[in-house]
């Protein structure tokens, strides 16, 4: 997310970016990847969820740079539901090849969106909790309550997230832009 994923060479004078952004293969100096967005997107969808800034509490230096190439991830708010926490965890494997691509991501996103959507339209009792074949959908409940809680923190985030796009309100931003040079 700090260069298009189609080039190829990482700058001579350095790594840019937000540091508890960065893919710790970036941070190792290898070449930005559509899989280095993908890491950015989960800690991105973290933050967005618990409302916490990642690392808020560790200086943005060579030491948490360190940490971040060893494996430390920001915490999982205990209030994220399960399968957004799962999707957050899979963003940030340290195996490139484990992360979801952006097609996945998508696909995902979309199915989750379209099951919500279907979710509100038959809440006035139309073939409720059962299916085809009339007997109960199991977990139709967590199903229905993930969904539920994901509605509420998107809807809790949105005033949150305006003020994020806003540079004038949101100084802390500008504060975390570092350059790290290895």
């Amino acid at each position: 997310m700090c260069q298009p994923a189609s080039k190829q060479k990482v700058k001579e004078e350095g790594i840019y970016g937000v540091l508890p952004y960065i893919a710790p293969e970036v941070l190792r100096g290898y070449q930005y990847t559509k899989a280095a967005d993908i890491y950015s997107f989960g800690i991105i969808m973290n933050e967005f969820l618990s409302e916490k800034i990642p690392f808020n509490d560790i200086p943005h230096e060579d030491f948490l740079a360190f940490k971040i190439c060893k494996g430390l991830r920001p915490t999982i708010s205990k209030d994220i539901p399960k399968l957004l926490a799962d999707l957050i965890i899979k963003c940030w494997d340290a195996e490139i090849k484990n992360r979801p691509t952006t097609k996945e991501l998508h696909q995902l996103l979309k199915k989750w969106y379209d099951e919500i959507e279907y979710s509100k339209d038959n809440e006035d009792g139309e073939d409720g909790e059962d299916g085809e074949d009339g007997k109960d959908v199991k977990d139709g409940k967590d199903v229905k309550d993930s969904e539920n809680n994901v509605i509420k923190l998107v809807k809790k985030n949105s005033k949150r997230d305006q003020m994020m796009i806003n540079p004038k309100t949101s100084k802390h931003i500008h504060k975390q832009f570092i350059l790290v040079d290895f």
